[in-house]
């Protein structure tokens, strides 16, 4: 074959090299004669599995969804929970009220949805009434009255107990005195006044004998009246709290029975409502002081804090209000802390001290997702601490425990509330990478047992008129949603090329729709700087355009670089043994192409084929399997015979960073094959792709970016019409090259080459015929392969000659000896 026709043979044509997609098979003039409903693209087997985990309402069917970011996983996740939610019956309220039994064991009580907040306001209704009610009560002059009466009859039967005492002593020439130590007896003078103790001590002997005769007579009749007055006391004080306590009752019976009968049907309403009265019986001397308005602002004034309202232990605390929610609830849940997950019970200062009650109790994500759907980010649940167990539990158990982070870890226990768990029924939605969700399942046992359901979203779906169809509602509903201007048919067009392109393929369409939606929103944004009342195709190729101006401020660098001499790349001229090669270089979010130079050098020697790059440890494994396999297909092509000797090295130029991959195979492989041969490779010719041992070209990725890289640097240094890059034919499929190369390529300026072999790609870059071995294997004179075996066979001859007889091989040595065990494959 000649130079020429294997040129032409393997040339693309310039519609090979990019999709171009017809404005006028989309079937609408502008975006804004599509609906604006938010469209889901592809994603048919995440969404299959995605609906079928919702449709399961088991124990351990919750729902992980798997997929790169910026794939729709999270908000098409969204979007289909919430479709299925509004179909679905609102969950109930949850309210906390306290325990008068266990107060640090609050209860929990659920009512229908909506009624909760009712319930709240009739109990706050009840408790402003009950205080109304008491103070008017107590303050009114009826109860004054009837108080004093019932304290009248009490102060009558002591005052009758002690003026019969006192007769009695006054019969015995006593008297009754009140002291702070209690009451005692002491003699009197005919007038009837008590005798000072001094005068009683210079009375004859006798006489105070008498004297203490006569009180020892009544000291039991005194021990008696005493006893008999706190009994009466007792008795007094307790009529007293009986006739208070049925007053209270009065008033409490009214508000309390309306609200009993109105929440008949919930017994734990009935429950609460009842201990809530006991309650209010028992405490009625603090809230009778709640309601004294000049207590209340006499306190204000004496203490630096206000006191606690001691009507505020008979609030409703409404956890979960489900009043204006359509549907099961929906929650996504951003910052997945414990506590934002479980729930919570806060604190505050009194008096120096942290106290809490039921008042405090904050509802978590579970709880207001509780009956419905809980979305949350793997990620984000798995870096916050405990906040992946305390889900687990919850879902384990069915049910929500509020506990202290401390206690839930082991670590800190502590006297607070322990509220009584709520029933848990919740469908979690878990968003994450296919990386998290293997390590989840491989190192924690129970995450299968609590996520039974994958829903995978891939990165890429296939260009069918379907998906075409979705991409295009998918951009009307952005411009409807975000008031942007709409999208002309070539300016959609434009943006499934730039999908297609990000997909790397041109059957497929992209489904990274970050990236997607940002190019439509800065192909608007350019629209609206020209004043355009649509955007169009070139608003769309500026977006793209301008995006990596922004970022490939390096690549230019480096393009500068080689245009300078400074990195040395050859685009035009041949020379033997030296090729150009192709990597990509990834910066953040954005890649670019470079050429680098590859030489290979032959020699006399028994060492096979050194990879300079792993003599000096910069080469990484994959790579370095490259080179090993080019050295076996060389051994299984030119040593059948007779053993390889050779000593050749191969090496990246001006390479100061570690090199890996095996895209550069090939490349190494057709510069050592010029090298041996003696022919020049045409220098304004860039080649990428790996090899295998049989010698077929196998695809590579990055193949726009390497083209382009090219491109470019030959543009730099100036194209001759001759320049050109060999990539693998299978990746024919994945070019989606820049409109501009597409047009150097239509105009004869620039070539883009697919081949299956080597054969092939030598031919192309030596302009020499490959040559096919024959029956007795050997190839024709004048070939790539005849020269090359001939090489080798001078150079094994001269090894021979004047290698020392213990170095001579006695069998195939193609390949350089590893000093140490090659890496095992991955």
């Amino acid at each position: 074959m000649t130079p020429t026709s294997a040129r032409d043979s393997h040339s693309l044509s310039p519609d090979a090299l990019r999709w171009t997609c017809d404005p006028s098979e989309l079937g609408f003039k502008s975006t804004a004669e599509l609906p604006a409903d938010a469209a889901i693209v592809g994603q048919a087997r995440g969404l299959h599995a995605l609906q079928f985990g919702l449709g399961i309402h088991q124990k351990g069917y919750n729902i992980f969804v798997s997929g790169p970011s910026g794939t729709g996983r999270s908000s098409y996740s969204r979007l289909e929970v919430e479709r299925l939610a509004h179909t679905e019956p609102v969950p109930q309220d949850w309210c906390y009220v306290r325990n008068f039994t266990t107060a640090d064991q609050p209860m929990a009580i659920s009512l229908p949805a909506g009624e909760g907040p009712a319930f709240r306001e009739h109990v706050a209704d009840m408790v402003a009434e009950v205080r109304e009610g008491l103070r008017r009560a107590f303050t009114g002059e009826v109860y004054e009255q009837e108080r004093a009466q019932v304290a009248k009859r009490y102060e009558q039967q002591l005052a009758e107990l002690w003026e019969q005492l006192g007769a009695d002593a006054k019969a015995r020439g006593l008297a009754l005195q009140r002291t702070p130590t209690g009451i005692l007896m002491a003699p009197v003078d005919l007038q009837g006044r008590p005798i000072p103790q001094e005068v009683f001590d210079r009375l004859p002997e006798a006489e105070r004998t008498r004297v203490q005769a006569r009180i020892d007579e009544l000291k039991e009749a005194l021990a008696d009246a005493q006893r008999k007055a706190r009994t009466l006391e007792r008795e007094g004080r307790e009529a007293l709290r009986e006739f208070d306590m049925q007053v209270a009752k009065n008033v409490l019976d009214g508000p309390v029975g309306r609200l009993k009968e109105h929440y008949k049907e919930y017994q734990k309403v009935g429950a609460f409502l009842d201990s809530a009265e006991r309650d209010m019986l028992s405490q009625l001397s603090d809230l009778r002081a709640a309601g004294d308005i000049e207590a209340a602002e006499q306190q204000r004034q004496e203490l630096p804090f206000m006191r606690r309202d001691p009507y505020a232990r008979y609030q409703v605390n409404l956890l979960v209000d489900h009043k204006d929610t359509k549907g099961a609830p929906v929650v996504v849940e951003a910052n997945p802390t414990f506590y934002n997950l479980v729930g919570k019970a806060e604190y505050r200062a009194e008096f120096g001290a942290l106290v809490t009650d039921f008042t405090m109790i904050k509802a978590g994500a579970l709880h207001r997702a509780n009956g419905g759907y809980l979305i949350l980010q793997a990620r984000d649940v798995l870096t916050s601490p405990y906040a992946y167990e305390g889900l687990k539990r919850a879902l384990r158990s069915q049910e929500i425990r509020i506990e202290p982070l401390g206690e839930a870890a082991g670590i800190l226990p502590a006297a607070t509330l322990r509220p009584e768990p709520i029933p848990l029924d919740v469908k979690v939605v878990m968003v994450g990478t296919p990386d998290i969700y293997h390590l989840l399942y491989s190192l924690d046992e129970e995450f299968e047992k609590l996520f039974k359901i994958r829903a995978d979203f891939d990165v890429v779906i296939d260009r069918t008129p379907e998906s075409v169809k979705e991409y295009a509602l998918a951009i009307a509903a952005i411009c409807h949603r975000n008031a942007f201007c709409h999208f002309d048919p070539t300016g959609v067009a434009a943006v499934l090329e730039h999908s297609a392109r990000l997909a790397g393929n041109q059957e497929k369409l992209s489904t990274r729709f970050n990236e997607v939606v940002e190019i439509v929103y800065e192909a608007t944004a350019w629209a609206r700087r020209e004043g355009s009342d649509v955007a169009t195709r070139a608003h769309v190729l500026q977006a793209v355009e301008e995006k990596a101006y922004r970022s490939n401020l390096l690549e230019e660098r480096i393009r500068e670089l080689i245009a300078k001499g400074i990195i040395l790349v050859d685009t035009q001229g041949a020379v033997a043994g030296q090729i150009n090669g192709l990597s990509v270089l990834q910066l953040g979010d954005y890649a670019f192409g470079q050429p680098s130079r590859i030489t290979a050098r032959a020699y006399v020697g028994g060492r096979g084929v050194v990879n300079i790059e792993r003599e000096s440890q910069m080469s990484g494994r994959i790579h370095s399997k490259g080179v090993f396999v080019l050295s076996s297909f060389l051994a299984g092509r030119f040593a059948q015979e007779r053993p390889l000797s050779l000593s050749a090295s191969l090496t990246f130029e001006q390479l100061y960073a570690e090199v890996d991959g095996d895209s550069a195979s090939s490349t190494e492989l057709y510069a050592l094959l010029s090298e041996l041969s003696g022919l020049p490779i045409d220098q304004g010719i860039a080649v990428t792709g790996s090899i295998n041992q049989r010698g077929e070209i196998q695809p590579i990725g990055g193949v726009n970016e390497k083209i382009e890289g090219f491109y470019y640097v030959c543009k730099a240094k100036g194209l001759t019409g001759r320049q050109g890059v060999i990539i693998p034919i299978q990746n024919v499929r994945d070019l989606m090259l820049r409109p501009e190369v597409v047009g150097a390529v239509r105009e004869g300026r620039f070539y883009v080459w697919s081949v299956r072999t080597v054969d092939e790609g030598i031919e192309i870059l030596t302009g020499t015929a490959a040559g096919e071995a024959d029956a007795g294997g050997r190839f024709p004179e004048g070939t790539v392969n005849g020269r090359v075996a001939t090489r080798l066979a001078e150079l094994a001859r001269r090894f021979r000659e004047f290698a020392p007889a213990g170095e001579r091989p006695a069998g195939e040595r193609a390949a350089e000896p590893p000093r140490e065990p090659p890496p095992a494959a991955q």
